[in-house]
């Protein structure tokens, strides 16, 4: 926290967090309980995704710096926050409006997701805008220079993947954002074909044309080959199954033009992360 002196104040018109430098007040509406305390009724009466975005505002206004003169403390400070990084990689894919960025993080607060844009907003990672009477939310210049060092971080991300956790769950931008961070161009070389990927109720699709890769949400109608891998994709692209143990288990169905599937595996790998030469 900072130096100076905070106070708290816990009433019937909710809670208030003051320091020389600032005053915040959340409101909080509370049921007749005479046998509470105004205090206690109150916290009561919070939700935790309330008191999850009073945090979260009060981060933003007094956080500290690292105090390094350094280029990566300085990215953290602007994006190293909880979820700063995801909705990055969402935008990456287009812009969203907040319906849509809500929709994407069912598990993110709509207080913290505010913060979030509003935080980056001020570094000018990104610009908002109205439209159709929802805020709309788009990287800047400033901000999509994030595209490479995002997929970089998937990759190495994706080396410690293993089975999925109950509570995970896959989305059209994370799944569009992963074909594009392990696109193998040089496999590509030459080709121009169309696939549809179905992932349960994710549908995505790719097009590669003379080798180079559109990735897209939804279907593509004429794909030439739609392809419905079930739990087998995480190992087909880190080479843990070829594609023909994967056909052979009953898992993956193939609808369109059967032969492209094992350069389709090839297109979208998991690839281990060379030794350093010494």
């Amino acid at each position: 926290m900072t130096d100076n002196q905070w106070k708290l104040v816990v009433d019937r018109e909710g809670v208030t967090i003051a320091s020389d430098r600032f005053r915040l007040t959340a409101a909080g509406t509370v049921p007749p309980q005479d046998e509470l305390a105004p205090d206690e009724a109150v916290l009561e009466a919070m939700e935790s995704s309330q008191l999850e975005g009073i945090i979260s505002e009060l981060q933003s206004m007094t956080r500290r710096t690292y105090g390094q003169f350094c280029g990566l403390s300085r990215a953290v400070e602007m994006v190293g926050e909880r979820w700063a990084l995801l909705i990055i990689r969402d935008l990456l894919v287009g812009p969203k409006s907040f319906t849509e960025l809500a929709e994407g993080f069912p598990r993110l607060s709509i207080d913290v997701l505010c913060s979030r844009l509003r935080e980056m907003q001020h570094f000018g990672v990104l610009d908002e805008s109205m439209k159709d009477g929802d805020m709309s939310y788009e990287l800047t210049e400033y901000g999509r220079a994030l595209d490479e060092i995002v997929m970089s971080l998937g990759r190495w991300g994706a080396l410690s993947l293993e089975d999925p956790r109950p509570e995970d769950i896959i989305t059209e931008n994370s799944m569009i954002m992963a074909l594009r961070s392990t696109y193998q161009a040089e496999a590509a070389a030459g080709l121009t074909a169309s696939f549809e990927l179905r992932l349960g109720p994710v549908t995505i699709h790719a097009k590669v044309v003379d080798g180079v890769l559109r990735a897209g949400a939804g279907p593509l109608p004429g794909a030439d080959l739609i392809v419905e891998p079930g739990p087998t994709l995480k190992m087909l692209m880190a080479n843990e199954m070829t594609p023909e143990q994967a056909l052979n288990t009953g898992h993956v169905t193939l609808t369109g033009d059967e032969s492209l599937f094992p350069r389709f595996v090839t297109l979208f790998q998991i690839l281990p992360i060379a030794a350093p030469v010494s």
